[in-house]
């Protein structure tokens, strides 16, 4: 059952990925690559520039996550170089190959435990970095649903003929409002908890304590600024003249990446196109696929390709260390 169980989600994933890629082609099949290659050239250097700094503003955000969780375990003597150049391997690996084939906690566990960390400590990383996400995406989601209740009502518009009773029942701005409200209601219970000093549970050998304060406020700061780096990507990759605002785009970024997340699509492919050009069908949709393609190419691709010579240079040191190792206390060295 367990060797089954390997193999669900990828099969989900690459499911999600063909599906996604046959609608995608069906509605953008009247396209062309030079208008696309138009789009591309439309936007500035300017904003290309912008883009790019979006890309290291997420990156470092990510790296920020790493650090947090090593706060919260109390380990302060890994230098923040070796923290972000870890961090941003196991994001840019994680982002396209996929968390089921090439789990994060995997590439941390190689990097973590050569600094002394144990299983234990590195699932416990690994959890509070998703937590860290996740969180920003609900602090972000409750902003956008509370200052702009009509937009979930939009979207869903968008999507009535997938799901007709959902779209009925989110099309009301008081239930997009309640929404809002409820996930930044779940949000100050968090931060009242960590205030509080609750008690930390105890699971067998597990032992799971609630965020210091201090760490707590670095989650609220660092996972937002994440979301909104990746998300600035796209927003200065759309043309001026046709941009519908950051909130807009804000809140299509944060339902098309939590719907390629939940696929198990490998870096979300044929899925996030599909999300945002539905989304924003309002929108001339060679631009936007055309931002989509820089969003693939700075936050993913590029940095996939940078991570793979990372581990390369890693792995490649790691064998030569063994080698000398191995070399200098052979047994015919020590015979006298």
């Amino acid at each position: 059952m367990k060797n089954a169980r390997d193999f669900i989600w990828p099969v989900v994933g690459i499911l999600a990925v063909v599906l996604s890629c046959w609608l995608l082609y069906h509605k953008l099949r009247i396209l062309s690559i030079g208008e696309v290659w138009e789009s591309l050239q439309a936007v500035s250097l300017h904003h290309y520039m912008l883009a790019i700094l979006s890309t290291l503003a997420a990156y470092a955000a990510l790296a920020w996550y790493d650090r947090i969780a090593l706060l919260h375990l109390g380990i302060k003597n890994i230098s923040w170089w070796y923290v972000s150049v870890t961090s941003f391997t196991t994001y840019a690996l994680s982002h396209n190959i996929g968390a089921s084939v090439f789990s994060g906690a995997v590439v941390r566990y190689r990097a973590y435990s050569v600094k002394g960390l144990s299983a234990t400590q590195v699932a416990i990383l690994v959890g509070l970095c998703s937590f860290t996400f996740f969180l920003g995406v609900i602090i972000l989601g409750g902003v956008v649903l509370t200052v702009q209740p009509h937009l979930l009502g939009e979207l869903s518009g968008k999507l009535h003929h997938f799901s007709e009773p959902l779209h009925n029942l989110l099309s009301s701005e008081r239930t997009s409002f309640y929404i809002g409200l409820t996930l930044l209601g779940f949000v100050a219970l968090y931060v009242l908890g960590s205030l509080a000093r609750l008690r930390p549970l105890n699971i067998r050998k597990f032992r799971l304590e609630y965020p210091r304060p201090g760490v707590m406020v670095r989650q609220l700061i660092a996972g937002p600024l994440e979301l909104l780096g990746a998300a600035g990507i796209i927003y200065f990759a759309i043309p001026t003249e046709v941009n519908p605002g950051f909130i807009v785009i804000l809140a299509v970024f944060l339902a098309s990446f939590s719907a390629a997340l939940i696929s198990h699509a490998p870096g979300g492919l044929g899925v996030f196109e599909l999300c945002f050009t539905t989304a924003l069908s309002n929108i001339p949709q060679a631009d936007v696929i055309a931002a989509v393609l820089v969003f693939r190419l700075l936050y993913l691709i590029l940095p996939f390709a940078i991570s793979i010579v990372v581990v390369l240079m890693h792995e490649r040191a790691s064998l030569a260390k063994a080698w000398r190792r191995r070399f200098h206390l052979r047994p015919e060295d020590h015979k006298p």
